[in-house]
């Protein structure tokens, strides 16, 4: 087997085809799954933002029904100290004493007032509070279920191309190991600034691969001769023979079947 630096320019040809039919099959995975796995994890963010909402709205509720409490119990001490200043009047000596202790009582009697005013306003909002938790919690049910449903299908998706993608990957590893760097980064540089990530493309009726420009004859019959590598002047891709493409096309797809 030729090493790196004895291979000849047809079979870094090759090679790179190769590189691009494996790379080419795993996007052609991950396009299976599409939006899938984004949409799964936008469903399970959402999920936890309404979750987290759910707890402050009960922690909401809870520190309401506290202050009622609170309130409840100012009444309740407004109410005995209202008592004790009543009778604390029966034993006065003077109208002076008598007006002080009428002036605590409806100190006290307009506590009460506020502090029952502030219990209808606390009961309110948690009328208002428990109106949305309830809304809250019927949005968090269709999100979960909706969860559910696209985890499945992302989960079922993933069981039949899982196995498949890692062999890829590991393939496409491989034959990158084959080539020399250069031609890897150049390869790499074109997949990533080009339509479908198709770096290497045969020539297919007298132009590139997916493109419309016309390849001159003389270029395409040095393109058959396998002596250089040529790129399309328009697109930047790497340009091989329908004939080389072909054979490699069903060395590949047999590849493919064993994984």
């Amino acid at each position: 087997m030729a090493t790196k630096t004895e291979a000849t320019v047809e079979e870094k040809l090759r090679a790179l085809y190769d590189l691009q039919l494996i790379d080419s099959r795993v996007d052609e995975i991950r396009n299976v799954r599409g939006e899938l796995p984004l949409e799964v994890e936008d469903l399970e963010d959402e999920v936890l933002g309404l979750k987290t909402r759910l707890d402050k709205l009960k922690t909401d509720v809870e520190t309401i029904n506290y202050e009622i409490g609170a309130k409840k119990n100012l009444i309740e001490e407004a109410k005995v100290l209202i008592k004790k200043y009543a009778e604390q009047q029966k034993n006065v000596r003077n109208s002076r004493e008598f007006n002080s202790l009428t002036k605590e009582v409806e100190f006290q009697e307009l506590e009460i007032q506020l502090a029952e005013k502030n219990i209808k306003e606390f009961k309110a909002q948690i009328d208002q509070k428990k109106e949305v938790i309830s809304e809250t919690k019927e949005r968090l049910g269709e999100r979960e279920s909706h969860l559910k449903h696209k985890k499945s299908e992302l989960d079922a998706i993933l069981a039949e191309t899982e196995k498949e993608e890692k062999a890829l990957i590991n393939k496409s590893a491989k034959f990158e190991g084959q080539i020399e760097a250069r031609l890897v980064q150049a390869y790499k540089r074109i997949r990533n600034n080009v339509k479908n990530g198709l770096a290497v493309v045969p020539i297919e009726r007298g132009a590139s691969g997916g493109s419309f420009f016309t390849i001159p004859p003389q270029v395409q019959v040095e393109i058959a001769s396998r002596k250089k590598i040529i790129t399309d002047e328009h697109s930047g891709r790497i340009l091989v023979d329908p004939t080389l493409a072909e054979e490699e096309q069903e060395k590949m797809k047999a590849m493919f079947a064993k994984l």
